[in-house]
């Protein structure tokens, strides 16, 4: 039975000779030369093996080449450049435009509701006198338009609400009275006293709105004013009417209640 042998080296390579006779006899020379003979081809075959494994590899290596950055990149870049753009511009709002009527007097309200250096257009029609259009700068954003007849004249007054575009976002109206339908003639209001009992806890985040024959001033009770203000959980509404005054028409408190 064979078995395998010692090992030994051949031209410098190692092997293993594969010896049918035991380790104290005498080698035949003819089997020797089998050996040798069968131990190169052995080795030939493993290198030519060895070969074409490793010539099978590299193509494939070769091959995988990364995808090209170019495109993908020029993409990204131009996505983030248009969303730098779009976070950078400033906030609009859109144009305001609406015409109301009531007793035969119409006004068309127009405002581009620009980002700074804002004005709102007033445009009478039906006035016997003047139908000149009024207009008024404004810094803030036009958000509704309303006839009434607070003084219940027959001649409408239109107003004009609007949010200031500071911190508190404090609501505001532009106003304008048809004198018995001839001209207009500007309604004013003060400004908020926060001294004042109507107006004490008063901060901002209000709103307003003709309500039957009254304008509405209807915000939240603050514990102060300022930035550090709280809400104290109370709503406060102030109601209007309007009076002549010396040289135009004025908001007069009439009413203020609290719950």
């Amino acid at each position: 039975m064979a078995r395998l042998g010692k090992p030994g080296r051949f031209f410098n390579f190692p092997f293993l000779l594969l010896d049918g006779t035991s380790s104290g006899h005498r080698r035949d020379p003819r089997k020797m030369k089998h050996t040798i003979l069968i131990g190169i081809i052995a080795f030939v075959l493993l290198s030519v093996a060895s070969g074409c494994g490793s010539t099978q590899n590299t193509p494939a290596n070769s091959v995988s080449k990364p995808a090209s950055p170019t495109n993908s990149t020029n993409s990204n870049a131009a996505v983030n450049s248009n969303s730098a753009a779009t976070s950078a511009a400033p906030a609009k709002s859109e144009p305001f435009k609406k015409t109301v009527e009531l007793h035969g007097i119409k006004f068309t309200v127009e405002s581009p509701n620009s980002a700074s250096d804002n004005a709102v257009t007033i445009t009478p029609a039906g006035l016997t006198v003047s139908n000149e259009p009024v207009v008024v700068k404004i810094n803030g954003s036009v958000s509704e338009a309303e006839v009434g007849d607070l003084n219940i004249d027959q001649s409408p007054e239109i107003y004009v609400f609007y949010r200031e575009s500071d911190g508190l976002k404090r609501a505001r109206v532009v106003a304008y009275s048809a004198n018995n339908k001839k001209s207009l003639s500007e309604v004013s209001m003060r400004e908020p006293n926060t001294a004042s009992a109507e107006y004490k806890g008063y901060n901002g985040e209000d709103d307003m709105a003709i309500v039957e024959s009254v304008l509405v001033h209807r915000f939240p009770v603050f514990d102060r004013s300022g930035a550090d203000a709280k809400k104290t959980g109370k709503t406060k509404q102030v109601q209007y009417k309007i009076k002549p005054g010396e040289a135009t028409w004025q908001f007069v408190v009439d009413r203020t209640s609290e719950y």
